[in-house]
């Protein structure tokens, strides 16, 4: 699919008086969510997207300031907020149970919703329901995510004076040294990414919403608690040549989250799913396959 026609067969709906991109595949087949990382969009899983859309309803939105959703400058950008725009589309297509396919930033929004989804079971109220969960790289522990000096200054207080400066050939060095070293993006990849980044004017907020990094140091106990107390089947598919959260998220989580099935992709960067896409669906509908035998 062109990335032009996934932005004309996608919807919106409204969130906060703000435009929200998402993109759906409709069927009577159990719902997987869908969640992408930072700083790209639901654009991520064109190359996973129809064989999923084989076995599942598939639902993957924009965040706020990102993609083809709206990017208010004035805004306050945080995982819980993103969270909830992410609960109410459920709520608005009447979706009261998920899978959760995420990556990268939608890590850490699948950590909050499933720290929310705790919360319930405990209190016994009615909300959202994760029924299982695969994560691919992300930092999904703070202290082991290793962020790119780009990264870094753009969480500094001269974030805001970067923005601008963010142009097709940075992103092209930043991404050919966390993608595999067999597996580096074409240049078509690059141009998608860096026009769903210019959407909107979206780059001149990169300094906000990069502040997740920071939530991530303030809430670890209750996103890696969630994690270690996950009560439904959970996977991680890591490219473990990817120097933001490879090889050392792999041993980190087989050590702090036991419960986590870990698979090793030994030759893939941080986007497993654009660099071997035919590997993570391997990978994700056998770890389906055994927890949820048809």
């Amino acid at each position: 699919m062109k990335l032009s026609t996934w932005r004309d067969s996608g919807q919106h709906f409204t969130y906060k008086n703000y435009p929200i991109f998402y993109q759906e595949t409709t069927s009577e087949k159990e719902v997987l969510l869908l969640l992408h990382g930072f700083p790209t969009s639901s654009w991520d899983w064109n190359k996973i997207w129809q064989p999923l859309s084989q076995k599942f309803h598939l639902i993957a939105p924009d965040y706020i300031g990102f993609g083809f959703s709206a990017k208010p400058k004035k805004y306050n950008y945080t995982i819980g907020d993103q969270a909830s725009l992410v609960e109410q589309l459920l709520s608005l297509k009447g979706i009261d149970k998920v899978h959760v396919l995420a990556h990268d930033f939608g890590d850490t929004v699948l950590q909050e919703l499933l720290a929310r989804y705790i919360e319930r079971l405990h209190g016994k109220e009615y909300g959202l329901e994760i029924k299982s969960i695969t994560l691919l790289n992300g930092g999904i522990i703070a202290g082991v995510h290793r962020p790119l000096p780009i990264q870094k200054a753009l969480m500094s207080p001269i974030g805001l004076f970067i923005t601008p400066f963010l142009n097709k050939s940075k992103l092209r060095k930043s991404f050919q040294n966390i993608f595999g070293s067999k597996t580096q993006p074409t240049e078509q990849e690059i141009d998608e990414f860096y026009s769903l980044m210019e959407y909107n004017r979206g780059k001149y907020v990169f300094h906000k919403l990069i502040r997740y990094m920071a939530e991530r140091v303030e809430y670890r106990d209750r996103w890696v608690g969630a994690l270690q107390h996950c009560p439904v089947p959970l996977e991680l598919i890591d490219g473990n040549e990817d120097p933001i959260s490879g090889a050392h998220l792999s041993e980190a989580v087989r050590k702090l989250i036991p419960n986590c099935e870990v698979v090793d992709l030994t030759e893939i960067g941080h986007y497993p799913q654009t660099e071997a896409p035919d590997l993570v669906l391997e990978h994700f509908f056998n770890f389906h396959q055994r927890h949820f035998p048809s």
